[in-house]
């Protein structure tokens, strides 16, 4: 019977797998849940005896060399850390997996409901109603737009690029894509164009920021970009806060030139002093734009699935792998809070 780790924080096993597949698991692997105390001596004394491990701990070149029956490592914080010595897995025949692809269709489905309140602002209305100080017909709508024959312009086009685009389509046909890790031809297939930073930033009339954060790409969005949108230009934040200059976003929305939606911040939880609370021109979402008990479940399907296809010496086929080429440079976070 192979032998799986448990180590899953900050999810639980019961957050991932349903009862009835965590009974399945219980049957047909050997499962040893690992402490939250000493960790680190637990892993030098147990990692030997893993197949599997279900998490993401810190597993230095030292702690690998001991995986001697080690297969695959399911993260299932879903982001790929600075905290492996991936170079060993590849030479080895780890897989190092991401649930990261469940995702993709719940965070695509609230970007289009934010980016709907923005074109129309839908939120602040709302808001003006309850404060007893609304604005009936054209005079609310006086900052509106409709979404029909935008341009669109996307930051990164990974899993979640691809589920947002269709659902977008019937709104428009103009998609404009920033992603160096992707091939031109990859991105004309899809039925986008490819563009620069700079000419998505002065022509979108929505923006979404949706790339992962490597060494390259900290605080790239600035204010040189920020102030290239149009007036009331739409710029939505879904992937990484990090990727964004939110010191000069601060400054940009007090413009109030711009529309922004973020479901990411520098620092989460936000202090409750943070400046941006207070700023206007801006939608908030606590980081819960993928967080739905059903998407957790399916974390938990795509782990089993590919356990099963490794259980049959096939490769695995539905969490992402992380890739020799890039991995190294990423730079995500964990996260604290499911």
């Amino acid at each position: 019977m192979k032998t799986i780790l448990v180590d899953p924080y900050p999810r639980k096993m019961e957050l991932i797998f349903t009862p009835q597949k965590i009974q399945v698991l219980k049957k047909n692997y050997n499962l040893i849940n690992v402490p939250k105390k000493n960790q680190a001596l637990f892993y030098e004394k147990n990692i030997h005896k893993a197949n599997y491990i279900i998490g993401q701990p810190n597993l230095p070149t030292s702690l690998l060399k001991k995986a001697s029956k080690l297969r695959a490592i399911f993260n299932v914080e879903s982001n790929f850390m600075d905290n492996m010595d991936y170079d060993y897995c590849f030479k080895n025949n780890i897989y190092v997996l991401s649930t990261a692809p469940v995702f993709a269709q719940t965070v695509a489905e609230i970007a289009v409901g934010f980016t709907l309140s923005l074109k129309r602002d839908i939120h602040q209305s709302h808001l003006d109603f309850i404060q007893k100080k609304e604005k009936y017909g054209l005079e609310g709508n006086t900052n509106s737009s409709l979404l029909k024959n935008n341009k669109i312009g996307f930051i990164g086009f990974g899993d979640l690029g691809k589920s947002l685009k269709p659902l977008l389509e019937p709104f428009t046909s103009q998609f404009y894509i920033y992603d160096p890790w992707l091939p031109e031809k990859l991105i004309k297939n899809s039925g986008c164009n490819s563009s620069s930073l700079k000419k998505i930033f002065k022509d979108c009339d929505v923006v979404y920021v949706l790339a992962t954060i490597t060494s390259n790409n900290q605080s790239m969005i600035d204010k040189k970009l920020l102030n290239l949108m149009k007036k009331n230009a739409c710029l939505l934040i879904l992937s990484r806060a990090s990727v964004v200059n939110f010191q000069d976003l601060i400054q940009i929305l007090r413009k109030g030139k711009i529309k922004v939606a973020t479901d990411v911040f520098p620092e989460e939880p936000v202090k409750k002093n943070d400046p941006l609370r207070k700023e206007k021109n801006i939608l908030f979402s606590a980081h819960r734009a993928g967080a739905l008990n059903s998407v957790f479940f399916e974390m938990g399907e795509i782990v089993y699935e590919d356990l099963q296809l490794m259980s049959k010496n096939l490769p695995p086929r539905l969490c992402r792998r992380a890739e020799r080429e890039t991995v190294k440079s990423l730079r995500s976070k964990p996260v604290d809070v499911n």
